[in-house]
């Protein structure tokens, strides 16, 4: 018989968890892992401390301590006095990288989101946020472009995943012969739209968001190359006039900001403005029914409480619920690996 674990290491790894958000913070801002990426592939010199201070304006004893502090939480490796950039911080924290997410961190540790956890002993009282006003959900709230800057990279990969999963829906394939109608809802950087206008040529995508957030998507469909097919709909999605005829809805990061109810008054809407043959995909954290696996899926209740009045992290049960009211016939989970993130595809 195993003997508990009696050890207080994990009390004091929590308590001191700010640290790790703020180590990770300070390396992207100094550039950290692009100057460690770059003083290994010149070669001519190690990536010390010394090293890589020079590359980053900063000081030797500053840079030591906080690359050997990254060393020790896992993203980079330490040889003798030289640093090293794990695969992982190469592909995503390296600037040099086209799948860089280190911008994500003006939304991720923005301080209107981290205000949301100041006084968490009051939310979970209260059962709401403790932010002003309707706290991530206020409409037109500034925070949505920093997100939709910062988290693009980010969703590059569930967005191909989504197309993948349309293409391979050989039970309900969708026609070549007409324009493709494409509805994005909270299209915010627009990845996922842009993602279905670049494989499907005959596709036309109409976005939905506040304006502010849509000019980032503008921007990102111009560098995409499809602006002459990417529609803009600005204002609230509850509000806003979709039209009807859409032979795919995308509803993405989405309905875990508010309730139940809410959200089933909006899949009613959106159920009305589908073509008949065409479908709804929902990409979400999806938590099991246990409500603790998989853990990121399911820790993200947490950031919904503290950010938002009412909403959660819902499981597939919960969601083909809300769909199966809304007048949806039929909902089924995909997973996108190596992704976390899950789609449900609803049929009218």
């Amino acid at each position: 018989m195993s003997q508990p674990n009696l050890s207080p290491d994990l009390f004091f790894e929590t308590a001191n968890a700010y640290q790790r958000s703020a180590a990770l913070k300070a390396a992207v801002e100094l550039g950290v892992f692009t100057a460690i990426g770059k003083l290994s592939q010149d070669g001519s010199q190690g990536a010390t401390a010394e090293a890589v201070a020079a590359q980053c304006g900063a000081s030797q004893r500053g840079i030591r301590i906080l690359c050997d502090y990254l060393t020790i939480i896992g993203f980079i490796t330490k040889e003798g006095q030289s640093y090293s950039l794990t695969p992982a911080t190469t592909m995503f924290l390296n600037q040099s990288s086209p799948a860089y997410v280190g911008g994500a961190l003006r939304f991720l540790n923005s301080p209107m989101i981290m205000q949301g956890f100041n006084d968490l002993t009051t939310t979970v009282r209260q059962g709401r946020t403790t932010l002003p006003a309707e706290g991530s959900v206020t409409p037109d709230h500034p925070m949505w472009v920093d997100f939709a800057r910062g988290m693009a990279p980010l969703m590059m990969m569930p967005a191909q995943g989504m197309v993948g999963l349309v293409q391979g829906d050989t039970a309900h394939p969708l026609a070549t012969d007409r324009p493709l109608k494409v509805l994005d809802i909270a299209a915010g950087h627009g990845v996922f739209g842009i993602a279905f206008a670049r494989q499907f040529p005959n596709a036309q995508i109409t976005a939905v968001d506040w304006q502010n957030v849509l000019q980032v998507a503008q921007e990102n469909a111009a560098a995409s190359g499809v602006s002459d097919r990417y529609h803009l709909l600005p204002g609230s999605a509850f509000e806003v006039d979709f039209g009807g005829g859409y032979d795919l809805i995308l509803i993405t990061n989405f309905l875990h900001h508010f309730d139940v109810a809410t959200n089933e008054q909006l899949l009613r809407k959106i159920r009305a403005a589908m073509a008949p043959d065409g479908r709804a995909l929902t990409l979400e954290f999806v938590p099991n029914d246990d409500r603790i696996s998989p853990p990121m899926a399911a820790a993200f209740s947490l950031t919904m409480l503290g950010s938002t009045p009412s909403g959660d992290a819902y499981t597939f049960a919960q969601l083909e619920s809300m769909f199966r009211n809304a007048g949806f016939s039929q909902s089924e989970l995909h997973t996108l690996p190596p992704t976390l993130i899950q789609v449900v595809t609803s049929y009218p």
